[in-house]
């Protein structure tokens, strides 16, 4: 068994490293050097961007705006930015950045509060357009204010690569962007600006990057960077998440997830995603309530099943450190879709579709979403396997 037989050596990639992280606990003190930076390049005005507390509990705040004030840059902060953001919210913060001159944008969070963070500086560049124009695909970035990056959990890859997602509240739609101008100008990648997390949702940041990397592995674009990130992140996955469960102080456990989600985020630059990302935004888009992690974990398993037969090999690679034994038999995908389904319980995680409140009586209107949203058909169409309603609405009731 190899998984370089999943690999179509047709396929011509385009091989990306992303954005310039600084990795490592103290990271946090690299934010005198990005002012000067910034301050360098003429930025005397910045947006900042976040939710509505991690940013001071975790001390980044401090660091942030004691920088800032050695380089004479000002400040306008915008700290009500919602898991799931809406964009409402980033046309909110927009409209402040616009009135006070920013020209740069410093996002202190999670995905949430980055992503953010990212359609804000497309549309300081583009004054005249809105977040959902931006959503809507009305209009192709090709500009943006530099973007600052303070990653406050590890899960998303954002602070790494040229993605983001905003909600459109009164469609329902969660559409994702991806624009090379929205790589950050720095990252901020500090583990001890994380171990705060509680325990779900240090499972659920870390389930998005599982996620991350199994989708790009198996895409009709993967490649073989986009697979050798996928099996260390899973390694690390497997060793430190448990740990980081039972220590949430534990800096090397931190550490090390963070790096895992950081080349998961690098992965799917590369290979990037398909149906458990896809099928997950419309459930989140429906409720916003829904951590993004816990929404993809309740997919996983039906799509490992569903996509197995076409991408055997590679998965049963990629899978190992989470579900031994794979042999990479085109027939087996029953036996890795429990496998997963087992690993993910001892982590804690056991609902279903049900247990986070959809009904089959939601399924159609999921199904319609999955298609109609904005951006999410090219995921789907990244997929090893053909795609179709009833390919997805099997997916959806398999999950529950």
């Amino acid at each position: 068994m190899s998984w370089e037989k999943g690999i179509n050596i047709n396929n011509v990639s385009t091989i990306i490293a992303g954005a310039k992280v600084f990795l490592g606990v103290g990271a946090i003190e690299k934010m005198d050097f990005i002012a000067g930076e910034l301050k360098a390049k003429g930025v005397d005005s910045v947006l900042v961007m976040t939710g509505r507390a991690a940013y001071v509990k975790t001390g980044a705040w401090d660091h942030v705006t004691k920088a800032l004030e050695k380089h004479g840059i000002s400040h306008t902060l915008y700290n009500k930015v919602q898991p799931n953001p809406e964009t409402q919210q980033v046309d909110e913060a927009v409209s402040m950045g616009k009135a006070a001159g920013a020209k740069a944008v410093i996002a202190i969070g999670g995905g949430s509060p980055i992503d953010a963070g990212k359609s804000a500086a497309i549309l300081l560049a583009y004054p005249d357009k809105t977040c959902q124009e931006l959503y809507e695909m009305q209009f192709s970035a090709e500009k943006a204010v530099p973007i600052v990056a303070i990653n406050l959990t590890h899960g998303t890859g954002t602070e790494i690569n040229r993605f983001a997602v905003v909600t459109i509240p009164e469609k329902d739609y969660k559409p994702a962007i991806a624009y090379d101008c929205i790589y950050p100008f720095y990252s901020i990648d500090d583990p001890a600006l994380m171990t705060s997390l509680p325990a779900n949702q240090t499972t659920y940041v870390t389930v998005d990057a599982v996620n991350h990397v199994i989708e790009a592995a198996t895409t009709v674009l993967n490649n073989p960077f986009a697979i050798t990130l996928a099996r260390e992140v899973m390694e690390l996955t497997a060793k430190y998440l448990p740990i980081a469960l039972k220590d949430p102080a534990d800096l090397t456990a931190r550490y090390f997830l963070t790096y895992a989600a950081m080349i998961a985020g690098t992965s799917f630059d590369n290979g990037l995603l398909h149906y458990t990302h896809a099928l997950e935004h419309p459930l989140s888009g429906v409720k916003p309530e829904l951590t993004h992690g816990l929404g993809l974990a309740v997919l996983l398993p039906a799509i490992i099943k569903t996509i197995y037969p076409a991408s055997s090999a590679i998965l049963a690679d990629v899978l190992a450190p989470v579900v031994p034994g794979l042999t990479g038999d085109p027939g087996e995908g029953q036996k890795a879709a429990d496998g997963m389904r087992a690993w993910l319980a001892t982590v804690g995680i056991t609902e279903t579709l049900a247990d986070i409140g959809f009904t089959k009586a939601d399924v159609p209107n999921l199904v319609k979403l999955a298609y109609e949203t904005p951006g999410l058909a090219g995921l789907l169409g990244c997929a090893p396997v053909p795609h179709d309603e009833k390919v997805v609405e099997a997916i959806y009731t398999d999950s529950f």
